[in-house]
This record gives structure tokens, C-alpha cells and sequence, in this order.
């Protein structure tokens, strides 16, 4: 069963098109990624996703149910962690996470197992306007499974950490998935897509320019198809990735001159620069 459904969404804001004839799907208990730039139309397409904002035209649909329509027990399974933190904070990380577990209903118990997951017991007393850009984004995570939600939208999770911190966000989302709980995210970290995300869509102007695993995109525009081998003496052979070099490639091996040895494919910048003529952050 398919956790989010769309097909052919448009959304126009006066005589400015933002989406374009969006359809994707996105399977329950995935790491789905939507890539693209600012303005690409990535936080309108969560807004009407989430109810927010109505589509101009085509249908969105979430738990089968139709986006404009849900109610507050479809929300309550629903987790957000968007460009508006909303921590308090003067208030310390336990208060926080106390005061969202009221509004959502949830047990105290909950928010100890959550804090030890995201390693932040021992911050506890700690208020969330003097935490680290880890912490915090760890923290605004903790506070959005409050209340184990079915599915989570997650807007650039790891933007402006250190790659540790973002390692641990990484490793969070992994468990999540584990749990079966289904996570949107939007990014342009597109080595960060190519990490978590089994599907991926890159967004440009509004338009879906290619969809899929993002391994398979990358081989895709592989128009180069080369091997490049790096020789211990410091040198580089490269060669068409053919069957009639294999013999040369094995004597450097059995020569043991091997260093390392790199396939061609493209990364997912370098496909969305392709596609569209920019890199993602431009």
C-alpha cells in the first residue's frame, strides 16, 4: 500500500505556476526524497500534501485519504520537522518536549525513551536557545515522533551541521525507517539523498525532471562509461569500460600497481545539472 499518492497536481499562484503536472507515489515505510533548488516548489507540495494549501488541479492523497480532507486523527499521525523549529527557547529540552506531549496526549515515559534515542538525556536541563545545531535538529526530531506518527516530513534535516552531526540524524531516520514509519524529505544534498532515500524525484521550476532509484538515474546518464584506475606510483589509467580491457586491467591488478579504481557514473548533481543546466543550490 502506497502511504502518499499523487497525480497530476498543479498549483498556480495568480498567473505564476509552481507545480507542474506532479505524479509520484511513495510506499509505506520509505525513505522518499524530493530534491531541487529554492523555489523549485518542494514546500508548496508538503503544504497541499498536509492540507495546508488546496492544489489548482489533480488529486493528493495521504493514508488513501484525500489531503484537503484529513482530520485530526489523520494529523496525529502525521510528524513535521519544517523550516520553523517552534521550540521555546528559553525553556529546557525536558520542558519542551513536556509541553508538546501534552497537546499531543503522550505519556512522560515516551519522552524519556525518546530522549535517550536521540542521545539527549543528558542535555535534559539544558534550554533549547544554548543547545548545538545538532542538538537542536535532534531535538526538534525527538519532538515530532512525539507522538509515533505513520508518516514524517522532514524539510533539509541536516542543513548547516557537521558532517558527525548529520551523521547522527542519518543514523535516527535509518531506525525510524526500521519502524516502518514512511519519511519525506526534501533536500539539496544530494549525497545525502543518495544515502537514505529508495526513490528519489529531482524538482526544477515546478516539474518532476526524473524519478527513480537514485543508483539507477546515476547509470542512466552514464554517457561516458569509463574505469579509472589509480596506479601506486601516483599515475592514472583510464579506460572504456569494455569487455576487451579486462585483460589489461587484471595485469595491473596481478601486477599489483592498483592503488584504487573508480566507475564513471555521475552523481545526482551532476544528472541535475544535465537535466536542467544548474547545480542544485544555485
Amino acid at each position: 500500500m502506497n502511504c502518499i499518492e499523487i497525480t497530476s497536481v498543479q498549483k498556480s499562484f495568480g498567473s505564476k505556476n509552481v507545480l507542474n503536472d506532479i505524479s509520484l507515489t511513495v510506499p509505506n515505510g520509505e525513505i522518499f526524497g524530493l530534491l531541487g533548488p529554492s523555489g523549485a516548489g518542494k514546500t508548496t507540495l508538503i503544504k497541499i500534501l498536509t492540507g495546508q494549501i488546496p492544489a489548482s488541479a489533480g488529486a493528493a492523497r495521504i493514508f488513501g485519504k484525500e489531503a484537503g480532507s484529513l482530520g485530526r486523527e489523520d494529523y496525529g499521525r502525521i510528524g513535521m520537522v519544517l523550516d520553523n523549529s517552534g521550540l521555546y527557547e528559553r525553556l529546557n529540552v525536558m520542558d519542551n518536549m513536556v509541553l508538546f506531549a501534552k497537546i499531543e496526549g503522550v505519556k512522560k515515559e515516551r519522552i524519556n525513551e525518546l530522549l535517550e534515542k536521540v542521545k539527549l538525556t543528558g542535555a535534559s536541563r539544558t534550554a533549547a536557545g544554548k543547545l548545538s545545531k545538532g542538538m537542536r535538529q535532534r531535538l526538534i526530531l525527538a519532538r515530532a515522533i512525539l507522538n509515533s506518527p505513520g508518516l514524517l516530513f522532514l524539510d533539509e534535516p541536516t542543513s548547516g551541521l557537521d558532517p558527525a552531526a548529520a551523521e547522527k540524524i542519518h543514523e535516527l531516520l535509518f531506525e525510524l525507517r526500521e519502524q516502518g514509519i514512511t519519511i519525506f524529505l526534501t533536500t539539496h544534498n544530494m549525497e545525502e539523498a543518495e544515502k537514505l532515500c529508495a526513490h528519489i524525484a529531482l524538482l526544477h521550476e515546478g516539474t518532476i525532471v526524473e524519478y527513480g532509484v537514485p543508483e539507477e538515474i546515476c547509470r542512466k546518464y552514464n554517457k561516458t562509461n569509463q574505469i579509472t584506475i589509480l596506479k601506486k606510483d601516483g599515475s592514472q589509467e583510464v579506460l572504456d569500460n569494455m569487455p576487451e580491457n579486462a585483460a589489461q586491467i587484471a595485469e595491473l591488478f596481478q601486477a599489483d600497481q592498483v592503488e584504487a579504481i573508480h566507475s564513471s557514473e555521475p552523481n545526482l548533481e551532476n544528472v541535475f545539472m544535465t537535466l536542467t543546466g544548474r547545480r542544485l543550490g544555485e
